[in-house]
């Protein structure tokens, strides 16, 4: 399968170096890219036929966790933001589920499709995960499931939406909530956010739709599915450096094996 019936390449030119810059000066503005339609009609189907066929050997958790994927410590009480928990649970299938025939691994390796995620994030080099199992993802999340309150480690995510369900789901956030590298966590900002007092913005998106999300500032989650269909999300993981592994406590927990 060529590039060309993967991706919408009439409307997103993934070479031109005019889109790259533009793309990359929207993520700068907001923080968030979305690109809808950006998979063609037939590749879409496809993506949508492997996913629902791999859910049988999708891996479902639940961990409870603080919006700064941190431990909780006893420099503040319970309560406070840095240590008050909130739940994820989801499924997930792994890289070495995804056929070498797959739509969505042509993508993952396309040159074109790397050279564009370089262009719009800044990245000099992109690299696959050196572990088997964490460059590309399938999450599944069924009724009730949903994605807490959190705060990203890297720098940037790249997500697919292959299936939207009928109610909930939604993808809410909040632009530069804190400021992490001047060490400015906002515990005051994130205190009224858990507690209802601020209204995130919500990110629309449908099946097709490519985006590309700073979240390492800006709080994200992804609402309960409030329906019986079952939402599905390609997760597209690259490395600025070769050799990188997702390290194996973080694949027990996330993937529940190593290999």
């Amino acid at each position: 399968m060529k590039i060309d019936d993967i991706v919408n390449t009439g409307r997103y030119p993934l070479t031109d170096m005019a889109f790259g810059a533009a793309c990359a000066d929207t993520l700068t503005r907001d923080g968030v890219l979305v690109l809808p339609d950006f998979i063609q009609p037939k590749a879409l189907a496809a993506m949508q036929a492997e996913a629902r066929a791999g859910e049988g050997d999708a891996y479902f958790c639940a961990q409870t966790h603080s919006v700064y994927l941190s431990p909780t410590t006893s420099d503040f009480p319970e309560n406070h933001p840095a240590n008050r928990q909130v739940t994820s649970s989801k499924g997930c299938i792994c890289d070495d589920i995804i056929a070498d025939t797959s739509p969505l691994r042509r993508l993952y390796d396309d040159s074109g499709f790397r050279a564009f995620v370089m262009a719009a994030t800044g990245e000099t080099q992109l690299h696959a995960y050196a572990d088997p199992l964490s460059s590309i993802n399938i999450h599944y999340a069924k009724r009730g499931q949903e994605l807490g309150w959190h705060f990203d480690n890297s720098s940037f995510a790249i997500t697919l939406l292959i299936e939207k369900p009928d109610a909930g789901s939604r993808f809410e956030y909040i632009k530069d909530l804190r400021d992490a590298d001047a060490g400015e966590m906002n515990y005051d900002g994130v205190a009224a956010l858990l507690d209802g007092a601020t209204t995130p913005d919500v990110l629309q998106m449908e099946p097709g739709t490519l985006v590309l999300f700073r979240g390492r500032n800006s709080i994200h989650r992804v609402s309960p599915n409030e329906s019986d269909k079952t939402r599905m999300l390609a997760v597209l993981a690259y490395n600025a450096e070769p050799g990188v592994e997702l390290s194996e406590s973080a694949r027990m927990t996330f993937y529940g094996r190593l290999a």
